[in-house]
Formats: structure tokens, C-alpha cells, sequence
């Protein structure tokens, strides 16, 4: 009862060491997806701007999505340089746990995530892996809603000598499970852009960046159909530090 009230200590800021290589590998399905073009452009931009060794691949079947990443990891292991960091941004139609292949034929995202993850991935072993998901998860729209609401994100601090399988990782899907996605025919994704713009513009941790893109998918008007429409992305975090891109 009688504890005297102190005041909280202040986390302690650990950050992710962006000195090695900086990695990504973008596969994107363009058929039947127009505004894919302006959304790689964006990109690539981006990924000169943050310093990354960037690899585009257009159109891949359900079967190459998993080979060209796998690829990616094989490249990562057998590398010389350290490597600090790598994204993974994946482009097609899809449903929720699943992308469309040019062929039609479905991939499981949680097979491509594996891919990175602590276990099967060595060289990217307690470094951050971001994958950025422009696909629908569903079918559903949603009209929107008249309030406000804010996003939540769970850090957890560092272990000493083992770590979990699947730390280190982060998850952005362009909108919430069970949702279409939205995509312009000329200027590309929403969502796509407005990551692009925040990360070449904004400095902070990759966290807080992605709060700003969900504030600013919120406030976007989209109309699909003549109808309007709300849609924000979902960020899923099991990185342990700080990630700054800037």
C-alpha cells in the first residue's frame, strides 16, 4: 500500500545497426493491375533514396513468387558484406493469406515470410525483414465511419543469446484482413504512394512512419464505383529495436 510513486524511467532506445547492406526485392503482378507502373516507379525512387540494392521482378507466377525469393534469400546468405536490413514488396491480386500469380494459381504468404525468418534466413538473423503487401484480403468495402481512432504498436526488448523464430519482422498490408485494396488506374495504389512519400520525405523510426501512412490513408477520400470508400493499412511488428531508414 505506502509505495512511494515514481515516475516511469524512460525506454531506453535500442536501434537496429544500419550500417551493412540494404536489400530489397519487389515482385509484382502488372497484368490486369493497372497503375502497377506508377507504383514501381514510386519505388524504385524510394529504394535509391534509402540507399537499397534493388531487384524488380514483373509478373511472376504463383510458383515464381516463392523461387525469386527464395533466390533472394540465397543471394543474402552467400553475401561477403554484412547486410543490415531487407524489404520484400509483394504486388498482385489476392485474399486474405494468399497472392495471385500472373497464372492465376495461389501462393500462401505465411510460405514467403518463412522464407526470411530467423531459422532460414542466417545473414538476416536478428535483423529487420519488412514486407510491404499491395493486394486485397477480401472481398469486403468499407464506407467509413465518423470518428477517430489511433494505431497501437507492441515492442518487445531484446533477449540475450536465443531468439525467437520469427522476430525482427515486419508486416504492412496495404488494407485490413477480409478488404478489397484500392488501386488508380494512372496513379497507382493509395497506399503505395502515400508509403513512398512519407518514407523519402518523413525521418523517425519505421513505426512511427507507419502511423503517419495510416493517418494519411484515413484522411485520403477514395471513391470506387461512384461510391465512397475508407481503407488503412494493417502493420504487424515483432521487431525488437528502433528502425531508422533516413
Amino acid at each position: 500500500a505506502g509505495r512511494e510513486m515514481s515516475n516511469p524511467q524512460p525506454l531506453e532506445e535500442k536501434v537496429y545497426d544500419m550500417s551493412g547492406a540494404r536489400l530489397a526485392l519487389t515482385l509484382c503482378v502488372t497484368k490486369a493491375r493497372e497503375g502497377s507502373e506508377a507504383d514501381l516507379d514510386a519505388l524504385e525512387h524510394m529504394f535509391q533514396q534509402l540507399r537499397f540494392e534493388s531487384t524488380m521482378k514483373r509478373d511472376p507466377t504463383a510458383q515464381q513468387f516463392q523461387e525469386e525469393l527464395e533466390k533472394f534469400q540465397q543471394a543474402i546468405d552467400t553475401r561477403e558484406d554484412p547486410v543490415s536490413c531487407a524489404f520484400v514488396v509483394l504486388m498482385a491480386h489476392g485474399k486474405e493469406g494468399f497472392l495471385i500469380g500472373e497464372d492465376g494459381e495461389m501462393v500462401k504468404l505465411e510460405n514467403l515470410f518463412e522464407v526470411l525468418n530467423n531459422k532460414n534466413c542466417r545473414a538476416l538473423r536478428a535483423k529487420p525483414k519488412v514486407y510491404i503487401m499491395q493486394a486485397c484480403r477480401g472481398e469486403q468495402r468499407d464506407p467509413g465511419e465518423t470518428v477517430g481512432g489511433d494505431a497501437m504498436v507492441m515492442m518487445t526488448d531484446d533477449s540475450p543469446h536465443t531468439i525467437p523464430t520469427y522476430t525482427d519482422a515486419l508486416h504492412v498490408f496495404s488494407t485490413m484482413e477480409g478488404y478489397i485494396a484500392y488501386r488508380h488506374d494512372q496513379d497507382g495504389s493509395c497506399f503505395i504512394q502515400i508509403l513512398v512519400e512519407v518514407f523519402t520525405e518523413r525521418k523517425g523510426p519505421i513505426l512511427e512512419l507507419l502511423t503517419e501512412v495510416t493517418r494519411r490513408m484515413a484522411e485520403a477520400e477514395l471513391v470506387q464505383e461512384g461510391k465512397p470508400r475508407k481503407a488503412n493499412p494493417e502493420i504487424q511488428s515483432t521487431l525488437r529495436k528502433k528502425l531508422y531508414l533516413q
